[in-house]
Parts: structure tokens; C-alpha cells; sequence
């Protein structure tokens, strides 16, 4: 099983992230289950939301306390709460924003883990590109699907389709394409250093 918690605030898709991800999975065979994990909390508020995918039936429902993978959507949260509790060895972490993980004062985390499967992309700058608004999740969902090859870009094009309009779909597709780009051109450079 492989198992995603994904973090950000309030009003950010945390939870449509999630469930865009699952019916990725799901669009490509899988089995897969999405949830949220937020009490009264307004827009703005730490918001946590989880996704399993696996290829048998997933019969668990609690959070998930050992991810596979991070998507951090607000970087912000960085230093406020221990998102990366529970990281397997070999996790996959992808936070939103252009700067390093030097930069955001995270060189315990660089140094302790497989630098090919930790990567920063600019998921708003992006989405704003694309979207015109500031919502990274679809970016993350593509730099997720470059990062780990859990599921396909075009899985995450059927995703998106699931949850939205073909017009407000086809902005958001957009934009995780140049995330997957992004991603994949980061990680050849990561590998010819």
C-alpha cells in the first residue's frame, strides 16, 4: 500500500487534492480511498487530508501516521507543525515553493534522505499561471506523478476531470502538466550531477 498525506491550510483543495488523487489511482485499476482529517477549522487553518492507493481493497480508515510520500501545499507550515512525522526512510517530499530546502532551513531532512525523491516546485506561481488563481494542488498532483511514478500524468488528467468543469479542467490540467515538466527536468539534473 502506499500511503499520502498531504498538508496545507484551509481553502488551499487539500482535500480535493486527495480526492483528485484517488480517482487518479482509481482511473488506473487501483484500489484507493481519499479523506480529510479537519474539525470546525476556517479558511486558513492547518487542514490535513490523506490518500491510500494500493491493488488490492483497502480496508483501513484511519490517518496515516507513516506516509509514503508529503505533499506539503503551504510552506508556511514548515516550522509550525512536524509534518514530516512518521516520513518512511525512503519518502517522497514535495512542498510548494521556489526555494530550497537549504533555504527553508530544512538541511536535516536533505541530508537523512534520497535526494532524488525529495524535490521544491513553485506550485502556485503555476497554478496562477494556468488557473489564474493561487491553488496549487493540481501543480502538485503532476510534480507528484514525475516525482514518484505512483500514477501517470494522464491518470491525473482524468482526475482532475472528475472533480471539475472541462473549462476549470482544462486550466488545472495545464498547470500539472508544467509541474510534471518542472519536476522531471529537476530530477534529470539532480541525476547527471
Amino acid at each position: 500500500m502506499f500511503q499520502v498525506r498531504i498538508h496545507g491550510r484551509g481553502g488551499q483543495g487539500v482535500v480535493t487534492a486527495a480526492e483528485m488523487l484517488s480517482l487518479a489511482a482509481f482511473s488506473e485499476g487501483h484500489h484507493s480511498q481519499a479523506f480529510p482529517s479537519f474539525g470546525s477549522e476556517r479558511t486558513g487553518a492547518p487542514v490535513v487530508a490523506y490518500c491510500r492507493i494500493d491493488d488490492k481493497e483497502i480496508r483501513i480508515r484511519e490517518p496515516i501516521t507513516e506516509p509514503d510520500a508529503l505533499l506539503i501545499q503551504d510552506p508556511t507550515l514548515l516550522h509550525q507543525v512536524d509534518l514530516f512525522s512518521g516520513l518512511r526512510p525512503q519518502g517522497y517530499v514535495l512542498i510548494n515553493t521556489s526555494h530550497s530546502f537549504h533555504e527553508l532551513g530544512l538541511d536535516d531532512l536533505y541530508r537523512d534522505h534520497r535526494k532524488d525523491r525529495l524535490v521544491t516546485l513553485p506550485a502556485t506561481e503555476i497554478a496562477r499561471e494556468h488557473v489564474g488563481r493561487p491553488m496549487p494542488n493540481a501543480a502538485l498532483l503532476g510534480g507528484f506523478a514525475a516525482l514518484s511514478g505512483q500514477i501517470t500524468l494522464e491518470a491525473v488528467a482524468t482526475g482532475i476531470h472528475g472533480k471539475f468543469s472541462p473549462k476549470i479542467a482544462a486550466g488545472n490540467i495545464a498547470a500539472a502538466t508544467a509541474a510534471y515538466g518542472y519536476v522531471r527536468q529537476q530530477m534529470e539534473e539532480l541525476a547527471s550531477a
